[in-house]
């Protein structure tokens, strides 16, 4: 029979349903049960397409005796991370302070008051490495809540005490930071540099594409070439390697090696998001074909792969895979995506074979010798090790294509989030600029328009976090406002529609209003309000994404930028005060808060260009401008009355600027100062340098 998570929507939950583990979701009932009956909740978070987590329910919640523990003792309840990321924050936080590191499964044990007094990550059915297993574990701690009650309670609630310090200190006031961090920030990143594979830092190698972010702008502003190199390396290293989807694109979680070559399978939106805008910035400044290639092929990836009939895309692609159809029960880590070399030779012939087996690493007993749980031998993970540009590649490419669409996908976990999506929509309206696809332009337009139909509330400015087989719920946090207004106002610049920043304006000052700390500034991860939460916090680390107050700052210094309204730019400023500590004592843990520091710094220029959208040289002066790299410039276009009565509105300057000679013209600008406007391409290039 099934338990109560059937009745939920999160792909994660409902892998849980048929647990004979009680599961309860995050909420009154559960909460209310640990109350009448002073039992301690057991706390598991995690996601769909999360391997360990897997393990661990295969080890011990699909383990009658451990759930018989479970439902005996404890008020197990279970929590989709992507779905309820203000949760995993602060239990997160607690289980990186207890035992100085983090990950999924987290498992944390509460007080039905919801203080957490244990916690880990994975833990083994039985007892290994020196450690008890999950089930001794649960016994020992029923029996230290029964005969220690009363110090379990007061440690825990020591503990809170700790945290709520903990996010009270995270932000301060103080001084906004020079410029000097910049230079010893990238100074920094230049001593972790792996010159030899690309990337930062030892094995595993995680993409953060938020430092590639803070390396470009450093590079735009500086001219230090080492901070394009370093970028460009990794790029190639990352694309050339096994993380990247070879046959079929797209870029897996991280590299358990230092050479980018076994990946960890999965396949999450907010990758191919930010790291598609990294290689289109790369070619923005290069010019190299490579770059774009591979957005390219990330870009189309998520629309083969990853959207939703309506436009809205999905979160993730499983890690897990079926080994053999005849099995679907038994899986292993990116079955998918590897093959032996039998496998290969049958499917090509031994002569298309050799050359395919040169170019991509392909060895007759396995490449990977990496391989701690033995889940690759006598396999291969696809790998550019000796680049042979022949079309036969290419062919065998649509060979193995075809063969590996027979195989059994990975599980998709097709809930859809706002704040990834905006990520996503981002990377298509930029996409669609850099690389003038209408494709692109249209995948951005259709996704902006799922969330706004399907995820908004024009009337009390609100946004919701998820939806899926068509219900939309949960309010959404901060990272959901910060990153959809960034989307916007990258659609805005790909499309020039002015409801995009009418709507941004709308959403910025809603999030002020739900998230903004009035008194220390920056802003909390979730709205006020929510009994269900012990603290509320400010999350401000940009790792695998960037952080709400990140995204939030950025956007407060571009809608400032381009409205010229003064209280933006005041909130923008209070937020750098409130964060100043951070960057200047923690600048490599926020390098897109960098990037606004970057911004905030910077001469801001802003391009209008007034004249019919499609006219040859309207489309020309775009052109132009796109293909550089201009990260603290704003475009506007100004292309009928009625939009330029309502740009006019929030960018007063507009209703000025004309045709001039009744041909296109183009105004480039550097903090509202104005050379003279010109129809010419030449002099707008040589206004552009």
């Amino acid at each position: 029979m099934p338990n109560r998570l059937i009745a939920e929507k999160s792909p994660y939950l409902l892998q849980h349903a048929h647990n004979p583990v009680d599961w309860y979701a995050w909420g009154e009932e559960a909460f209310e049960k640990a109350r009448a009956e002073d039992k301690p909740i057991f706390l598991s978070v995690g996601y769909s397409t999360c391997h360990w987590c897997h393990v661990m329910e295969h080890e011990s919640f699909e383990n009658d005796q451990i759930a018989a523990l479970l439902n005996r003792w404890f008020v197990p309840i279970k929590v989709d991370r992507e779905e309820r990321p203000d949760v995993d924050r602060i239990y997160m936080t607690y289980v990186q302070a207890a035992t100085g590191s983090g990950g999924w499964p987290m498992s944390v044990f509460l007080t039905p008051s919801l203080k957490p007094f244990f916690g880990g990550t994975y833990f083994a059915p039985d007892n290994r490495y020196g450690r008890p297993g999950f089930g001794v574990l649960l016994e020992r701690i029923a029996e230290a809540w029964k005969n220690e009650h009363d110090r379990i309670v007061q440690t825990s609630g020591e503990a809170l005490n700790q945290l709520a310090r903990y996010a009270k200190l995270s932000s301060g006031s103080g001084g906004i930071p020079d410029a000097s961090v910049l230079d010893s920030t990238f100074q920094y990143f230049r001593r972790t540099f792996d010159s030899e594979h690309g990337g930062f830092g030892d094995a595993p190698k995680f993409p953060r594409p938020v430092v590639f972010n803070f390396l470009l702008r450093y590079y735009a502003r500086t001219r230090r070439q080492e901070a394009l190199d370093m970028t460009l390396q990794t790029l190639r290293a990352m694309a050339s390697g096994g993380m990247h989807d070879q046959l079929g694109g797209g870029f897996h979680r991280y590299s358990v090696d230092e050479r980018w070559l076994v990946p960890h399978f999965e396949k999450m939106l907010y990758d191919q998001a930010q790291l598609a805008v990294s290689y289109l910035e790369a070619f923005q400044i290069t010019h190299d074909p490579f770059y774009a290639a591979i957005a390219r092929s990330t870009l189309d990836y998520v629309l083969r792969g990853m959207t939703h009939p309506d436009g809205g895309f999905y979160s993730a692609e499983d890690a897990d895979s079926v080994i053999n159809a005849a099995n679907p029960k038994v899986k292993g880590e990116g079955a998918f995506y590897i093959w032996s070399a039998q496998e290969l030779r049958e499917l090509l012939g031994e002569q298309l074979y050799r050359v395919f087996a040169t170019h991509y690493g392909v060895e007759d007993g396995g490449n990977v010798q990496h391989d701690p749980h033995g889940e690759f031998t006598g396999k291969n993970i696809l790998y550019v090790k000796d680049a042979i540009p022949a079309p036969d590649i290419e062919k065998a490419k649509v060979i193995l294509l075809e063969a590996r669409s027979k195989r059994v996908r990975p599980h998709l976990d097709d809930k859809i989030l706002t704040a990834w999506n905006a990520l996503m929509i981002s990377a298509f309206a930029k996409a669609a600029q850099v690389l003038d696809e209408p494709r692109y332009l249209a995948a951005a337009q259709r996704a902006s328009a799922f969330i706004l139909s399907r995820m908004y509330d024009p009337a009390a400015g609100t946004l919701l976090r998820r939806f899926r087989d068509g219900d939309a719920a949960i309010p959404g946090f901060l990272d959901d406002y910060a990153f959809f207004i960034a989307a916007l106002l990258d659609l805005y610049e790909a499309d020039f529609d002015p409801d995009h920043i009418e709507t941004a304006l709308a959403l910025a000052a809603k999030m002020q209003e739900l998230f903004e700390d009035q008194g220390a500034g920056g802003f909390f991860s979730t709205a006020a309000g929510d009994s269900s939460l012990v603290l509320r916090m400010k999350d401000d680390y940009d790792g695998a994404e960037p952080s709400g107050n990140s995204m939030a700052l950025v956007d407060l210094l571009r809608l400032a930028h381009l409205t010229d309204q003064q209280d933006l730019r005041k909130a923008a400023e209070r937020t750098l005060q409130a964060l100043g500590p951070k960057l200047s004592s923690q600048s490599v843990a926020v390098p897109q808060m960098l990037v606004a520091l970057d911004y905030w710094n910077a001469p801001r220029r802003e391009v209008v260009i007034s004249g019919a959208r499609d006219a040859v040289q309207t489309r020309a002066f775009l052109r132009s401008l796109r293909e550089r790299f201009l990260p603290h410039t704003i475009t506007l276009l100004i292309d009928s009355d009625p939009v330029r009565q309502k740009m006019s509105s929030f960018f007063p300057s507009a209703e000025a600027m004309r045709e001039a000679n009744n041909q296109p013209t183009a105004y480039v600008c550097q903090n509202y100062a104005c050379q003279l406007p010109t129809n010419d391409l030449s002099k707008f290039i040589e206004l552009l340098q």
